[in-house]
């Protein structure tokens, strides 16, 4: 697994590229947003730990670049910046998680794990998430269902995301309209319900996505 930090800091990023060697993963870094923007690009890396606070371009410049041209790659921000309205914009940008400075290398570990795990089977080129029923292309935002293959909407791509991230599990309805439609959202609203319902209209007879009553949504695998 290689993992890139994204981090000015040296002090930082040489006390997270020990731990994380320590654990047996392969580490690179980059001390400036334009520098690590580039090298997140040129290689396939499993993760990106990085920083907000960055000389050259800032962090959420690029988070939101990363979210555009590599949209499957989990991204774990790392920031000293903890309030809610950066956390939430983080998100919105695409990062997977956020922890905030100063933490605990045994809770970034831990963090790194999950994201590793979550990421499942990408394709060679990267862009492609594969469930056992399912291939979602990260970059053309089209899944592939059988012989099926269909676009999808902004809200139905993310949604389906967090369901194939998840394969299996039973996802609450708060939960997919916190993460898909973000925390300030209503949570009496019933968009998870109508997005559910467009994903298996489109996906047709036999569309894994089950009901689990009074608990939430899950992509049978």
């Amino acid at each position: 697994m290689r993992i890139l930090i994204i981090e000015d800091e040296v002090r930082i990023r040489s006390f997270l590229a020990r731990g994380l060697e320590a654990e047996g993963y392969t580490v690179d870094g980059a001390d400036n947003g334009r520098d690590g923007l580039a090298r997140a690009l040129e290689a396939p890396w499993d993760l990106v730990v990085l920083d907000l606070l960055l000389p050259g371009l800032s962090g959420l410049e690029v988070l939101q670049a990363l979210h555009c041209q590599r949209p499957g790659l989990p991204v774990l921000v790392l920031s000293a910046r903890s309030d809610l309205p950066t956390k939430l914009r983080g998100f919105e940008l695409g990062a997977t998680d956020y922890l905030a400075k100063p933490f605990s290398l045994p809770e970034l570990l831990a963090r790194v794990r999950v994201q590793l795990r979550l990421s499942g089977p990408i394709g060679d080129d990267g862009n492609l998430l594969r469930g056992r029923r399912l291939v979602l292309d990260l970059a053309r935002r089209t899944v592939r269902f059988g012989d099926l293959v269909c676009d999808l909407a902004d809200r139905e791509f993310r949604l389906l995301h967090q369901l194939l991230l998840h394969e299996g599990e039973v996802i609450s309805r708060e939960r997919l309209l916190a993460e898909v439609w973000g925390y300030s959202f209503d949570p009496g609203s019933n968009v998870v319900d109508v997005c559910i319902r467009r994903l298996r209209k489109k996906l047709g007879p036999g569309a894994p996505i089950e009901t689990v009553r009074n608990a939430g949504y899950r992509l049978v695998p």
